[in-house]
């Protein structure tokens, strides 16, 4: 939880999700991407696990990419997976899961990243598996087949 790491090239990348949100930045033509596992929508900035809060979750991602990307320009795309709401809560405010969406989704925005995949919301918890050869994401729910984004 709340870490974040890169890849490229065939290495693949996965984590577990319940209410965290996991974000894939990944870049078709370097073959390269990222995942941070997010935790909450914004923090101070914890240097220890840059990939807890979105608001220093995506930075560092892209820092991280740029860095193997020797030079070349990144032009990253997301995908997002997770955000569940786990503790089946109908209160009116919006629960951890959906906050960190709209924490993402903004800051992807500013950074003109377009979200192309997502796999969101709900109530169970999700695997997933970022595979940097292609870009695809596999998710997977306890007893359903799983999805390729």
């Amino acid at each position: 939880m709340g870490e974040l790491a890169v890849c490229q090239k065939g290495d693949s990348l996965r984590t577990l999700l319940g209410s965290c949100l996991g974000v894939v930045l990944y870049d078709r033509r370097l073959k390269l991407g990222g995942l941070a596992h997010v935790v909450l929508p914004c923090g101070s900035g914890n240097a220890e696990l840059p990939g807890k809060y979105a608001n220093t979750a995506i930075p560092e991602l892209l820092r991280r990419m740029r860095l193997l990307a020797n030079g070349e320009t990144l032009r990253p795309v997301a995908k997002l997976v997770g955000g569940a709401n786990m503790f089946n809560s109908s209160g009116s405010s919006a629960t951890i899961g959906e906050q960190n969406i709209k924490a993402v989704v903004m800051l992807l925005e500013e950074q003109k990243i377009p979200v192309v995949a997502r796999h969101v919301g709900g109530e169970q918890g999700r695997r997933m598996l970022l595979d940097s050869a292609t870009g695809l994401v596999t998710v997977e729910i306890a007893g359903l087949d799983p999805t390729v984004l």
